[in-house]
């Protein structure tokens, strides 16, 4: 194995590890015992057929958004926004589904992911074309449409949806991701068709972006554009379409909480957390489908596992602490690769002389 990918598995290995380490050390300092702890957690994410149904359930949509942001990544930009293209994805796919609601299932469930995916693309595509014409933050303006969406998203849902309610009725079972025998083989949890959608997105983007012409453009922009242009791409149109692609899948991301775990939309306080955690899975899966998948499992692992250590006298906080501590490291990651540079290099001095 090359030194580049053995680093490529340590380092999200080792910032497990450490934030682990330090959850144990904050319920230590707490006054809990960690073991105690995370033997819950773990009980709480893998003891029961319904708890491993929920893992996966809560893996898929963190599998596509963190897809969105590698995929941005990788042509060179740090696309925030994922949360905002989810939710747009979300509200259209609903949207679309309150519509046509008696529409054969086939053709509506393929019009709501159609719809939702080409609704967090486009809205995603705003930044990029922003970014190629005029130079703006795509950190910045992805912020803001964060905040847009969440707010059209709500004015929808109490004043167009629905009379000043708070929720939308449930979709009809013809615009459901739920399949039977997923909920009958997890125990009757909320697993849906949604992690098909996830793991073949996880297959057509690796195919995308190592083995097209188009992925090989996306890759060459972010490393140097001006190199890329000079060679004869088309630099703007790569920055529309990197951004296009991360929306689109964020946007299905939103589809399947929609039509695969809540079966509605509501007023919300934020926008879904699924865009901020998948930016911390892709990131601790190296910006790599396999990676992103497993991660995306961890992460599965940690909040529905979470849930279950107050049963063991650990307060929520505590347990927010120790999820974040991982998610902290997981950013430091850079400052573990260049420890683990840093290392390497001493150890060659040590065997030379």
């Amino acid at each position: 194995m090359s030194k580049s990918r053995l680093n490529g598995f340590a380092v999200p290995v080792i910032s497990v590890i450490f934030g682990l380490v330090l959850g144990a050390i904050v319920m230590l300092v707490s006054g809990y015992n960690p073991v105690e702890g995370y033997s819950a957690m773990l009980n709480g994410a893998l003891g029961r057929s319904y708890n491993v149904g929920e893992v996966f359930r809560l893996a898929s949509p963190l599998i596509l958004t963190a897809l969105g942001f590698s995929v941005a990544y990788t042509a060179g930009f740090f696309n925030i926004g994922l949360a905002g293209q989810a939710l747009c994805g979300w509200l259209v796919s609903v949207s679309l589904a309150q519509s046509f609601p008696d529409m054969p299932r086939i053709l509506l469930v393929t019009l709501c992911l159609v719809g939702g995916a080409v609704a967090g693309g486009l809205y995603a595509g705003i930044a990029g074309f922003l970014r190629a014409k005029f130079g703006t933050s795509e950190v910045i303006v992805t912020i803001m449409l964060n905040y847009t969406i969440l707010y059209i998203s709500n004015h929808m849902v109490r004043y167009v949806l629905t009379d000043n309610a708070d929720a939308t009725p449930i979709i009809s079972e013809n615009a459901s991701l739920r399949v039977p025998f997923l909920q009958q083989l997890t125990g009757g949890s909320r697993l849906n068709a949604g992690i098909f959608i996830a793991i073949a997105a996880i297959i057509v983007i690796w195919i995308l972006m190592k083995k097209t012409t188009a992925g090989f453009e996306l890759r060459s922009v972010g490393i140097n554009p001006f190199a890329s242009q000079y060679a004869g791409m088309n630099a703007n149109k790569n920055i529309v379409l990197a951004m296009v692609i991360a929306g689109a899948l964020a946007g299905l991301g939103g589809v399947i909480e929609g039509l695969g775990t809540f079966q509605n939309i509501y007023v919300m306080a934020a926008v879904p957390e699924i865009g901020f955690d998948g930016m911390a899975v892709s990131l601790l899966g190296s910006g790599h489908p396999i990676g992103i998948f497993i991660s995306a499992i961890l992460f599965g692992i940690l909040k529905v596992g979470g849930l279950s250590m107050p049963g063991a006298g650990i307060p929520k906080e505590v347990v927010e602490i120790v999820i974040a501590s991982i998610i902290f490291f997981v950013g430091a990651s850079y400052v573990i690769s260049y420890l683990l540079g840093r290392f390497g290099k001493n150890a060659q001095k040590g065997e030379i002389k």
